[in-house]
């Protein structure tokens, strides 16, 4: 790293710092206004900052690493988030608007009962731990060991404490507005990254001509051991429904909408955005697989990084690129478990609470956030490689009871709360037990055939059977208690004869700048662009 380059991440950081600190000036003495940002934002700030928010240090770290060892195939899972992301807008988004809600588990406890919202919320909080935060910054401190020299303990320090710090001063606001400029280096570096690497390697034909045909085909056959097109047909789907429809992670953002057409715009900005993962995050580990054909897994990104494929300066910006994901991932961490603590909680145990008392407990929450996560930063150390393939698989065993509750819980009237109770507690059962076995058996080593069937299972393959199991139990026990009453949970159900394009029943506030119109020429579109590219790549 060249002065030069050091001296571009520094301006990064006082970019990022300068505009955390500016929007955290604006007023924060209530809820709505700390956890929501005052619910006024436009589709451009809320497409940008979820994409940064979805596109964090693993994805560079770990997309680049897949496709290095085995080629596009792991791209179909940031293309299947497109028709999902247009669920969210078209469907999903208008209930959550209008309910008012501050968390998709507090939606679900209206749906149900407190009892589910309380788990819901409990689960989340602890998934972002294990998930979003400590692969995050095990995928940084691969790159910044390698590229500044600097261990995990160092580089996962400095990146929490610097995003704490206008996390916890500016709430939301500050959180979508500098990933909206993070969004920007991010794009940048990657860009500049794949478009050096393709120079170097003499192009997209060097690449068919050096490496395996089957690298650039996405669908696998069953067999495949990672992504069999049966488990990306049905499998991915569900884990899709979870992340983009019912996580506070994500769906935080579209709360933030001053209408539902900013809602809607937004889905659909980061749907068009969802199409670039695999050109500019996929492809250079292709790239590294050509340039540098001993690389392993998960070191190809920090490898093109390392070598002398790209001049001064622009090694830097493509590294604060990487910092851009990585904290705008983060920030949105922090801001969301903050909320889920404070309004599921808090609120629900103090529920006389005055404002600025919930927003102080907000401030509060995200300070223990920061720290846990510095805590936990020895057991980031543990995790192995193909990173993403991890953070995947656990997903994979943590959405399906959550994702069969949500959709039979909006579409289906007669879902009751024992039923969605029971099935997320067997299913939250029966995923952990997976996780656990799958963990042991690594130094364990099951000699039992059947805990061996039970861990053998693709990931995918096990998310449908979950799916499966708590989509019955929801069913089955749901038909043996007393039936909710209509009037309770009408609101919260797909009201399916109100959606025709034809029509605007569904109007809460004035429209956004993408009108109701362009949202359905744009989907149209997105939904061609989505099927060209399969045809292509299949």
């Amino acid at each position: 790293m060249t002065t030069l380059d050091l001296s571009i991440i520094g301006i990064y950081f006082l970019v990022v710092l300068t505009v955390g600190l500016v929007y955290s000036r604006y007023k924060k003495e209530t809820p709505r206004s700390y956890f929501l940002a005052g619910r006024n934002l436009s589709w451009f700030i809320i497409g940008l900052s979820m994409f940064a928010a979805n596109i964090s240090s693993e994805h560079l770290v770990g997309l680049a690493g897949y496709g290095a060892s085995r080629g596009f195939a792991v791209g179909n899972i940031e293309w299947l988030a497109i028709p999902f992301l247009m669920l969210l807008g078209w469907f999903f988004a208008p209930l959550f608007l209008k309910t008012g809600i501050f968390t998709v588990p507090e939606f679900l406890g209206k749906r149900y009962n407190n009892k589910i919202r309380l788990y819901l919320s409990g689960i989340s909080i602890i998934a972002y731990v294990l998930t979003k935060i400590s692969v995050s910054l095990f995928a940084v401190g691969l790159i910044l060991k390698a590229v500044l020299g600097w261990d995990i303990y160092t580089s996962a320090l400095v990146m929490m404490v610097i995003t704490g710090v206008y996390t916890i001063i500016g709430g939301m606001r500050a959180v979508m507005f500098t990933s909206t400029i993070q969004v920007f280096f991010l794009l940048a570096g990657s860009i500049i990254l794949t478009l050096f690497g393709l120079q170097e390697v003499g192009g997209i034909s060097t690449l068919h001509a050096q490496l395996p045909q089957d690298y650039f085909t996405i669908f696998k056959p069953f067999s495949d051991p990672d992504f069999p097109w049966t488990g990306i047909l049905f499998g991915a789907p569900i884990l899709a429904i979870w992340y983009w429809c019912t996580d506070q992670y994500i769906v935080q953002h579209i709360l933030c909408a001053k209408n539902i057409e900013a809602a809607r715009g937004g889905t659909l900005l980061t749907g068009f955005l969802k199409i670039l993962p695999m050109f500019i995050m996929v492809l250079p580990g292709l790239i590294a697989a050509v340039i540098y054909p001993g690389v392993r897994g998960d070191e190809a990104y920090a490898t093109l990084l390392t070598g002398s494929l790209l001049p001064a300066g622009l090694k830097g910006l493509v590294l604060a690129g990487v910092l851009a994901a990585l904290m705008s991932s983060l920030a949105a961490s922090f801001i969301s478990t903050s909320t889920l603590f404070t309004m599921d909680f808090y609120r629900h145990f103090k529920p006389d609470a005055p404002d600025r008392k919930l927003v102080l407990v907000g401030h509060l929450s995200t300070i223990a956030m920061v720290a846990v996560g510095i805590l936990w930063i020895p057991v980031v150390r543990l995790l192995n490689s193909h990173i993403y393939l991890h953070l995947q698989s656990i997903q994979a065993y943590i959405s399906p009871p959550i994702a069969a509750v949500f959709l039979l819980g909006i579409t289906w009237k007669r879902a009751g709360s024992k039923g969605a109770f029971t099935a997320l507690i067997i299913g939250g059962i029966l995923g952990t037990l997976r996780l656990i076995l799958e963990w042991m058996d690594k130094t364990v080593h099951f000699q039992s055939n059947l805990i061996q069937l039970y861990l053998q299972i693709n990931f995918l393959h096990f998310a449908v059977l979950l799916f499966g199991i708590s989509v019955a139990v929801v069913i089955a026990v749901s038909v043996l208690e007393t039936a909710p009453s209509p009037h309770r949970i009408r609101e919260f159900l797909i009201p399916w004869d109100q959606y025709s394009f034809k029509t605007k029943k569904i109007e809460f506030t004035s429209p956004a700048p993408i009108g109701n119109k362009k949202s359905q020429l744009l989907s149209i579109a997105l939904l061609l662009v989505l099927i060209g590219l399969w045809r292509i790549f299949s």
